[in-house]
C-alpha cells in the first residue's frame, strides 16, 4: 500500500498466450464398455482441468492506494485475464478499457502445474471504486456465482442505461448456431466438460467464442476479451450461450451493449424478467429445427 504517487506501469492489456492446459489424462476404470455389459477394463480418459484463480483490485481510495482481494473463483485455466476483467465488467467496476491501468501475474506458479492463479487488475486514477458496494464474497463456484453473493440485495446491480443498436437475424441464421457452436468447442469435443459463451453477428456468424469450466467464467472471459482489446462492449453482438440463461448471465450481457440473448438451453424466470427490463431479446430452446422466444427484441426476420 502507497500514497498513490508511486509511478506506475503505463497500461498493457495483453491476451495470455502462454500455453496452459485445458484438460489433462487421468485414468479410469471403464465398466461395461466394449458390449459385454459386465467387464471392467483400465484405460486413460481426458478430463477438463479446474483450479481456483484468485482477483485482487488495486485503486486509489481516500488518498492512497489500496490493495486487496476481490474474489476466487473456480475456472479452467486459459483467457484468464479476459476473465478477470470481464468480472469487473459484470460487476460494473470498469466499462472501457481506459478504466484499467494494469494487469498481471502477482503469484508464485504452482510447481506441480506451472500455473500463476493470482492476477492483479490496476485501476486507472480516474475509477472511483467503492469496495462496499462489490458485495461479491470470498468464492464462487463454477457452476454457480450468485452464491457468492454476500446478500439478497446484492443480487440485482444497477444495470446501466444504454441504447442498444438494432439487430436484426433471420430465424434461419438463428438455427445454424447451434451446430456452429458444437463445431467451434474444441475442448468440449475432448472431454464434454466445458460450457462456451460466444459473440454472433446478424448473419449467425461466430465472431469469437470462450470455454470455462463455469457458464459465468465463459462469459467473462469473452466479454472481457473485447474489453482488452479496446472495443465496445459485444456492440452490434449478440450472446449465444451452450446451457440454460440464468439470472447472473442475463445481468452479465446486460451490462454491456449485447441486444439479443440466445441460449441452447431454458431461460429462467427472473433471467426472463431482467431481460425485459433491460431491454434485451432473449431466445432459449435454440435447437437446429425450432426456438422459442421469450423476449422480443427489435427485429427477427
Amino acid at each position: 500500500m502507497d500514497d498513490g504517487t508511486t509511478q506506475r506501469p503505463t497500461a498493457r492489456i495483453v491476451p495470455l498466450d502462454e500455453p496452459q492446459p485445458q484438460n489433462m489424462r487421468v485414468g479410469v476404470c471403464r465398466h461395461g464398455h466394449g458390449g459385454s455389459g459386465l467387464g471392467m477394463d483400465d484405460d486413460t480418459d481426458l478430463v477438463t482441468v479446474e483450479e481456483p484463480m484468485e482477483v485482487r483490485l488495486a485503486y486509489h481510495g481516500d488518498g492512497e492506494r489500496v490493495e486487496q482481494s476481490i474474489a476466487v473463483t473456480m475456472r479452467t485455466p486459459g483467457h484468464d485475464f479476459d476473465l478477470a476483467l470481464g468480472f469487473l465488467v459484470g460487476e460494473g467496476v470498469v466499462g472501457s478499457r481506459d478504466d484499467v491501468a494494469d494487469i498481471a501475474f502477482c503469484g508464485a506458479p504452482s510447481p506441480d502445474k506451472g500455473l500463476d492463479n493470482i492476477v492483479a487488475v490496476s485501476l486507472a486514477p480516474h475509477v472511483r471504486f467503492d469496495a462496499q458496494a462489490l458485495t461479491r464474497h470470498v468464492f464462487t463456484s463454477s457452476s454457480c456465482g450468485v452464491c457468492g453473493k454476500a446478500s439478497l440485495d446484492a443480487v440485482r446491480l444497477r444495470v446501466p442505461d444504454t441504447d442498444r443498436a438494432p439487430f436484426a437475424v433471420s430465424a434461419a441464421a438463428l438455427q445454424r448456431l447451434p451446430d456452429a457452436l458444437c463445431a467451434a468447442q474444441k475442448e468440449f469435443a475432448r472431454t464434454g466438460g466445458l460450457h462456451a459463451a460466444a459473440a454472433f453477428d446478424a448473419g449467425g456468424r461466430i465472431a469469437r467464442l470462450r470455454e470455462d469450466v463455469g457458464r459465468h467464467n465463459a462469459l467473462d472471459k469473452l466479454v472481457g476479451s473485447y474489453l482488452a482489446e479496446g472495443q465496445p462492449l459485444l456492440d452490434g453482438m449478440a450472446v449465444l450461450l451452450s446451457g440454460r440463461a440464468s439470472f447472473e448471465l442475463v445481468q452479465k450481457a446486460a451490462m454491456t451493449r449485447a441486444p439479443l440473448i440466445a441460449a441452447i438451453g431454458p431461460p429462467s424466470s427472473l433471467a426472463i424478467e431482467l431481460a425485459e427490463e433491460a431491454g434485451i431479446g432473449l431466445v432459449g430452446f435454440l435447437k437446429p429445427n425450432s426456438f422459442n422466444v421469450y423476449v422480443r427484441w427489435q427485429s427477427l426476420n
